[in-house]
């Protein structure tokens, strides 16, 4: 799992550095070529898509750099992880809700769905971090407090058993 997210990212840097040493340059040069670039929105539009594509590429280059620290046997086969997907309770209006730890990047679910993907680093990550099956967790967030029961669990282990 963790090798799929490493070439999911790399494939996206690979696509983005083609886009920004290929195409956009010949966008660029192409808007140039109409004249006057102080009113020219092709050109303006160009020049904004290639700042974000580097802006993305560098983003990608620091998570695939967090990515190369995990290792998956350190990640537990009992408890909420990197990775996991985490079915809760809450409590008080006993709705369920299917979470996917990580580190920011999406996950897709086995049928195409996906679950909500949540930070590892967000206070809702950071509650559920740890946490078994059955455990009651107490988050508080800026809309209030809330109060969560995990009641299934699926690590990073268990996903790659299935995908095998």
């Amino acid at each position: 799992m963790i090798e799929g997210l490493k070439q999911k990212l790399q494939d996206e840097v690979e696509r983005l550095n083609h886009e920004i040493s290929f195409v956009l340059p010949k966008e660029i040069e192409k808007a140039r070529a109409h004249g006057d670039l102080r009113e020219n929105s092709e050109y303006k539009a160009a020049l904004e898509r290639q700042q974000f594509a580097q802006a993305r590429v560098h983003h990608l280059r620091l998570r695939l750099s967090k990515l190369s620290d995990v290792r998956e046997q350190d990640i537990p086969r009992d408890r909420v992880g990197f990775g996991s997907r985490v079915t809760v309770e809450d409590l008080d209006t006993k709705k369920k809700e299917v979470y996917a730890l990580t580190l920011g990047e999406f996950i897709e679910g086995e049928d195409g769905n996906a679950e909500m993907p949540v930070s590892m680093a967000s206070p809702l990550g950071k509650a559920l971090l740890g946490g078994k099956v059955g455990q009651k967790v107490d988050i508080t967030l800026p809309m209030g407090k809330r109060k969560l029961k995990i009641v299934s669990l699926d690590t990073v282990h268990d996903l790659a058993e299935r995908q095998s």
